[in-house]
């Protein structure tokens, strides 16, 4: 964990705050189509669970104690997850595209693969 940790500077050296970020960036995107009467309902609620997963990441990683990183990345996968429901409900209601929802679900799975590696990293030193 030390040499791991003394190699990242910043949470802007993590792979999983780089990928957050750019997910983030495609949700605000994809979002910008759904209809106005959805802004202070689902596309609020994508937006901020998007924006929640680097934030956490952030967060986590300026903690002193691993434990504490642990527990932010939890709540950054937990956000990554309740985007994955907010956005099979926006295909569902056809806000999304086909296409789209699988664009923004593989970006979403990407995140979420390299933060449980990140978390396996970290419980596996401790």
């Amino acid at each position: 964990m030390s040499n791991a940790k003394a190699q990242i500077r910043s949470h802007r050296d993590l792979v999983a705050w780089q990928k957050a970020m750019d997910m983030v960036v495609m949700i605000y995107r994809a979002t910008e189509t759904f209809p106005k009467h959805e802004l202070y309902g689902l596309t609020s609620q994508i937006k901020r669970a998007a924006v929640s997963a680097p934030a956490n990441i952030a967060e986590g990683q300026g903690r002193r104690l691993p434990g504490e990183f642990i527990q932010f990345l939890g709540n950054a996968r937990g956000s990554l997850l309740e985007l994955d429901t907010h956005l099979e409900l926006a295909l569902r209601l056809g806000y999304l595209k086909t296409e789209q929802h699988s664009d923004l679900q593989a970006q979403v799975s990407e995140v979420c693969r390299i933060v449980n590696g990140l978390l396996r990293s970290l419980t596996s030193n401790i």
